[in-house]
């Protein structure tokens, strides 16, 4: 696939959560997913309960000419929050899949709540299926959680297979800090790299992978592509101190490491309907010899998540 570095993204249509699930009273957050064949795609997506739970919701989309049509919405859950006192306790949200000797692994971000509003806990969870549509958790604790270069939190992890290995980029937690005029607590975190041998054992060694921008506070949920051995893109999204609401960013690489942001150049932005003041968390795939992106709009996909092709420009 010969594909510029800047694109257009055209927003195709918009898929709502309207409370079809008796276990889903709202969201489809962080969707991302996986092509079961060559007109198919499989969904993943947090849903949130009136309890503002989250689990993990999955459903299959077959492309028809310009459109996605919802093929199957499965009634159970995919994965549901953990017991009291363990890291997912609060929530589940899925953010990755691989396939790897024949078993799909579902990176997932498992979320507890702070003492004090919006301090919260994330660490990286893994659960493993033969068929892409059962899991099982790998372990009852993360395979990724705080350490030395991530004091606060690690989340949203996007995981792809290179040259040389298995690379993740995540989102790291660096600080909180309270805003000297409301009190309030305010998260900063932005995107670091991770390597590994495996899908399982990760090395961290404090690489960033995307930094702050002056007056950025977070930087969240990656989502990579590798087009040849010389061109990396990611898409991203970003939050700016003055809106407090976050857009979304772009990059490119020629190794994977050392990215170059050129947020200018998105190709998508708010819109007067689903996205007004939120556009965020995209997760772009190719299928056949298009480019597709999901994403979510306002309050974090709280309606549901939007579906977008790249165009030329």
């Amino acid at each position: 696939m010969d594909v510029q570095k800047k694109l257009n993204w055209r927003k195709l249509q918009f898929i709502e959560n309207r409370g079809e699930l008796s276990w889903s009273a709202s969201h489809y957050q962080l969707p991302f997913g996986f092509q079961v064949d060559s007109s198919t795609f499989r969904v993943f997506a947090a849903v949130r309960s009136e309890e503002q739970r989250s689990s993990i919701a999955c459903m299959d989309l077959e492309l028809r000419d310009d459109r996605f049509e919802i093929k199957n919405q499965y009634d159970e859950p995919v994965l549901t929050p953990g017991p009291t006192g363990f890291f997912d306790q609060h929530g589940v949200f899925p953010s990755s899949i691989i396939e790897h000797n024949g078993q799909y692994y579902l990176y997932y971000i498992g979320w507890t709540q702070g003492v004090e509003a919006p301090l919260f806990y994330a660490s990286i969870g893994l659960a493993i299926s033969h068929d892409g549509l059962h899991f099982e958790r790998y372990s009852q604790a993360p395979i990724m959680e705080r350490s030395e270069y991530d004091p606060c939190l690690v989340t949203s992890p996007n995981v792809y297979q290179d040259t040389n290995g298995w690379r993740m980029n995540y989102v790291s937690g660096i600080k909180w800090e309270r805003d000297p005029e409301t009190q309030k607590l305010k998260s900063f975190y932005h995107l670091k790299s991770a390597h590994a041998d495996d899908p399982v054992n990760w090395v961290r060694e404090g690489h960033i992978s995307i930094d702050f921008k002056e007056g950025e506070t977070n930087i969240a949920r990656p989502s990579v592509l590798k087009f040849s051995d010389t061109d990396y893109r990611m898409w991203y999204s970003y939050v700016h101190s003055q809106s407090g609401k976050y857009l979304m960013g772009y990059a490119h690489s020629n190794d994977g490491l050392a990215w170059t942001r050129d947020d200018e150049n998105i190709g998508i932005g708010l819109d007067n309907e689903y996205c007004q003041s939120m556009i965020c968390y995209p997760f772009v795939f190719k299928m056949g010899d298009r480019l597709f992106m999901l994403y979510n709009g306002d309050n974090y996909g709280q309606k549901g998540f939007g579906i977008a092709v790249a165009e030329h420009r």
